[in-house]
Order: structure tokens, then C-alpha cells, then sequence
């Protein structure tokens, strides 16, 4: 990755001035290519920004929190360091505005992807942040994951099996034991992953040793969701899903990517406590 524009694992310079040169961008094709059985999805990737801040036009700080969408059929992503240097780059720009700087933050990502991007940027005193906690079934939380024995962490989308019985449920399950690599960095990645699921009942077993067995997958957070929704309704075909993933924060910076075969679904920010 030497000669790549990426900014991910290199040594950095901070711009105090606004610059949206430093914005890059990574194509979604490279992920997805890797993902065996990839299945088509709606779906949003919902960033969170928390150490956002510009001068107003006296010369004063003003601090914001921000929320970004960006839709899963872009063709390219931004790559989360250049989107953080790019955030830091408003840090001693005078805006007349908080919807100034929204509207610049809007255009440029928006320049950047190729795609409506959807930006709203908040006071610190905002109910947009508030915490949640999730809802459903626990997997790591039930009986049965008390004697289970774990003793691989390489990705193993064989081990997804259905419940005998051929029982229909509608239930969610979610886990906060998710891990993941950058596969750039090799930086653990943590999430709670959340899993709505419409079909015939999954061994819920082998739900849990599947996500334990991405440990060490190396992936985006994007890229890790498709993946994880791909092998589910490849190996289970249900005939609704949903997969979120509520990644933990790096660099003042959340990812939460969602995937579904709902259409018209309503891709709200959610956030939990970790975040």
C-alpha cells in the first residue's frame, strides 16, 4: 500500500485550514469481490462524528456532533482517516453556521462518492446521541453457550446450520463479541452485530460460533457486514434479514453499516453504550 493515496497506517500531517483535498476514496468492488456468495441488499452506512469544530465568524470555537449516510449502492466508500484529517481540517475555518458547515461537509462527500450523501451536524446538547440498548436474544448470554468450546477463530461460514423441527420464528438476535481486522492495519475492530431474522428457526449454536469464528477476518466494517448477511441467507434462506453492525469508536469516528432484503426500510442512527 506504499503508493496508494490511502492514509490508513501512514504517518499523517493535520491541516488547521479546510481541506477537502484530503478526502479519499475506496472502491466497494474490492471487498465485496472477496465475499463467495454475495447476495443483493438495501442498505445505509451510518457514520457518527464526534469531534467536529470550526470557528464562527467572530472567531470563537464552536464544537459539533455530526451523523453521515451513505448509501450501500454507492460505488466507492471513504476511507475513515481521510474522512477524520477532512473533519479536522474545519478546526480554524470561520463558517457563519453550523448549516454552513453542513452543507460544505454534505457537498464534498457527496463530490467525493459519487452519491447523495446525507449530512446533519448537531449541537453538543442534542437527543440524536442518546443511548439505546440492544433488543433480543443475547447469543453469548444463553445456556447453551456456557459448554460450547471454542477452538478456531478463522472464518467458517460452514458451520451455519438450522434448528431441527423446521420451526418458523421471527426473532433478533445480537452479540457484543464481535471482532474484526483492518486489512490494512490489522487493528481489532469491535461491534456489536444485531441479526432480525424472519425464517425457518437457526441453530443459534452455530449463529454464535459462526460470528466468533470472523475474530480474525480482516475486512472493512462495510465489508464485514455484507459478508456476515451473505453466508446467513446463503446458508439459512431466510425470507427476511437484517444485519447491523454498531462498531466501537476510533479517531472520534463510529461506523454502523446495515444490510436487508426489506425495501422501503427506514435506516435510523442507533446508538449503544460502547459507542
Amino acid at each position: 500500500m506504499e503508493n496508494s493515496p490511502l492514509v490508513l497506517g501512514k504517518n499523517t500531517t493535520y491541516d488547521n485550514e479546510y481541506a477537502p483535498s484530503r478526502l479519499h476514496r475506496i472502491e466497494r468492488a474490492l471487498g465485496r469481490s472477496a465475499i463467495k456468495h454475495l447476495k443483493s441488499f438495501n442498505g445505509m452506512d451510518i457514520w457518527r462524528l464526534y469531534e467536529m469544530t470550526y470557528l464562527n465568524l467572530n472567531g470563537l470555537p464552536e464544537v459539533c456532533m455530526g451523523i453521515m449516510k451513505v448509501p450501500a449502492s454507492s460505488r466507492y466508500i471513504v476511507e475513515s482517516k481521510s474522512l477524520k484529517l477532512y473533519e479536522l481540517s474545519f478546526t480554524m475555518t470561520k463558517f457563519e453556521s453550523l448549516k454552513d458547515v453542513e452543507t460544505v461537509f454534505a457537498r464534498d462527500l457527496s463530490r467525493l462518492l459519487e452519491c447523495e450523501v446525507e449530512v446533519k451536524l448537531f449541537e453538543v446538547k442534542n437527543k440524536e446521541f442518546a443511548f439505546e440498548s440492544p433488543k433480543g436474544i443475547c447469543l453469548e448470554e444463553q445456556d447453551f453457550a456456557k459448554s460450547m468450546s471454542f477452538k478456531s477463530y478463522e472464518y467458517s461460514p460452514k458451520v451455519l446450520t438450522l434448528a431441527e423441527g423446521k420451526k418458523t420464528v421471527s426473532k433478533i438476535y445480537y452479540t457484543n463479541l464481535f471482532r474484526s481486522l483492518c486489512p490494512v492495519t490489522s487493528q481489532p475492530d469491535h461491534a456489536t452485530v444485531m441479526i432480525e431474522y424472519k425464517g425457518l428457526a437457526p441453530n443459534e449454536e452455530s449463529l454464535l460460533n459462526y460470528l466468533v469464528s470472523l475474530r480474525n477476518h480482516q475486512g472493512f466494517h462495510e465489508q464485514c457486514v455484507e459478508l456476515i448477511y451473505s453466508d446467513i441467507m446463503h446458508a439459512l434462506e431466510p425470507s427476511e434479514l437484517t444485519v447491523s453492525a454498531f462498531f466501537t469508536r476510533r479517531g472520534g469516528i463510529d461506523i454502523n453499516p446495515v444490510r436487508t432484503n426489506l425495501k422501503d426500510q427506514k435506516f435510523t442512527s442507533v446508538r449503544f453504550i460502547r459507542q
